[in-house]
């Protein structure tokens, strides 16, 4: 086939799984009513804190007698903070379908040092959710981010469960439906979905899980800034915006901005509809070229959010190569940045379809993607 660029240009090139995408209609401007050179502590400042916690219950549908709180570190943050101050009362099982599932593994392992069961399955597969003792302690993913590969739905997760279930959300929350009566901690951070600064966490708490807090203590020291509790009860104060240490009331501006967005597309049905509509815009591209393929093997259990994809084509003889020269050739024309796969994962490239990407640019991009493939085949 002649290989001729495309005439149309995505308007946003910014296909990146975190950070991720601004809401279309952001604007440093509308960020103008952030407290700068005030604290955090003054009445402003907690002003803001506490209507990022609103505000998130609202679009998310927390229910209201789950706690939410501001965390530092970002996800990662969050989740760390989780299972240091709950892990250790029981056994844990440990789930991982991915780099980050693998991650959560090697701190309970090799940190921690609690008993544990490892539950893995291949990158493009799902663990078996239904198989786990939800006597003990289960960790888990929701959304692989780095292999575009997510739970189809909470069913496996009994009501009656003794343990705890702790979820990092990071790349599903504000894309897909959690059950919260399945969820006893989830976490998130801003630059996901929403696409929101980097380095605050979002941590909310089931009762079960403020229950286990107030009744258990564990064994190892505990960093100033995982500390949830204080004489056996919950430090409240985290869970209404006053925070553990100073947030960036700038990147506080911007999350409320970005929940403003979500409200006017919709709220959560609405951000759901977007990123469905970006997902199944590459499922259909992908259907019709016989070179490429999802990551994930079940239809079921593919990411609408972080799509990640692998090249087919016999003739591509060294496959990290070959998608980094792809990935490089799409930055280097500004159609798409940084849609390389993650440097874990399998070779191919990972495609952000949150609800702040627009559907046209992935439908702008897509024919970029088919260009460049060509071209580089015909590199040799």
């Amino acid at each position: 086939m002649a290989m001729t660029p495309p005439g149309a240009r995505p308007a946003n090139p910014r296909f990146s799984s975190g950070p991720c995408a601004k809401p279309p209609t952001h604007n440093l401007a509308a960020l103008s009513d952030a407290p700068l050179g005030r604290s955090h502590r003054a009445a402003v400042g907690k002003a803001k804190l506490k209507q990022a916690i609103d505000d998130t219950r609202a679009t998310l549908g927390v229910p209201d007698d789950y706690r939410i709180g501001i965390v530092p570190a970002s996800d990662t943050g969050a989740y760390e903070m989780a299972m240091w101050s709950l892990l250790g009362e029981r056994p844990a099982e440990m789930v991982a379908w991915e780099s980050f599932g693998a991650g959560w593994v090697t701190d309970v392992a090799k940190q921690l040092k609690i008993e544990h069961t490892v539950h893995t399955a291949d990158y493009g597969e799902i663990v078996d959710m239904a198989a786990l003792n939800y006597d003990n302690d289960v960790c888990f993913t929701w959304n692989g981010t780095t292999s575009g590969v997510r739970m189809a739905n909470g069913d496996a997760i009994p009501a009656d469960r003794a343990g705890l279930t702790l979820c990092d959300a990071t790349s599903a929350a504000f894309a897909m439906d959690l059950p919260w009566d399945k969820l006893d901690v989830t976490t998130f951070s801003w630059q996901k979905v929403l696409g929101g600064e980097a380095a605050h966490g979002m941590l909310i708490l089931s009762p079960r899980a403020v229950a286990r807090l107030e009744s258990y203590t564990p064994p190892w020291p505990m960093p100033k800034i995982f500390r949830l509790t204080k004489g056996g009860k919950l430090i409240d104060g985290i869970f209404v915006g006053e925070t553990i240490n100073t947030p960036s009331m700038l990147a506080v501006e911007d999350y409320l901005f970005s929940l403003e967005w979500a409200r006017s597309v919709g709220g959560l049905q609405g951000l759901i509809a977007r990123a469905e509509a970006n997902a199944r815009a590459v499922s259909d591209f992908v259907d019709a070229h016989d070179w490429i393929d999802h990551l994930a093997v079940d239809p079921a259990t593919r990411s609408t959010t972080s799509v990640c994809l692998k090249f087919t084509d016999a003739r591509i003889t060294d496959g990290a190569a070959f998608a980094k020269a792809v990935a490089k050739r799409l930055a280097d024309e500004d159609v798409a940045l940084d849609i390389g796969g993650y440097r874990d994962a399998p070779p191919g490239l990972r495609i952000w379809c949150g609800g702040t990407v627009e559907t046209s640019d992935i439908e702008a991009m897509l024919p970029w993607l088919a260009y460049a493939f060509e071209a580089e085949i015909a590199a040799g």
